[in-house]
């Protein structure tokens, strides 16, 4: 499970298997886990976080966009 980006107590990950999925990450804080497909950016699941909070990721993720799309592409080109 590569770690593509890291923000105060969130993990921005994927997993290996991930590979013939369009492209999407996985945030994780404590217990909680939400999935975002990155283009366009929207919520795909989500276990754990509060609605509050999950704006706030959901922000992130749309501020983190470009970074995130070419970790997944990276990760997944190699």
């Amino acid at each position: 499970m590569p770690t593509l980006l890291r923000v105060g107590p969130y993990r921005f990950f994927c997993y290996a298997g991930d590979h013939n999925k369009p492209p999407h990450v996985h945030v994780e804080r404590d217990d909680n886990e939400a999935k975002f497909w990155l283009d366009p950016v929207r919520l795909q699941n989500n276990q754990g976080f509060p609605s509050k909070e999950l704006n706030r990721l959901h922000k992130l993720v749309e501020e983190n966009k470009t970074v995130l799309l070419e970790a997944w592409y990276d990760f997944f080109d190699d």
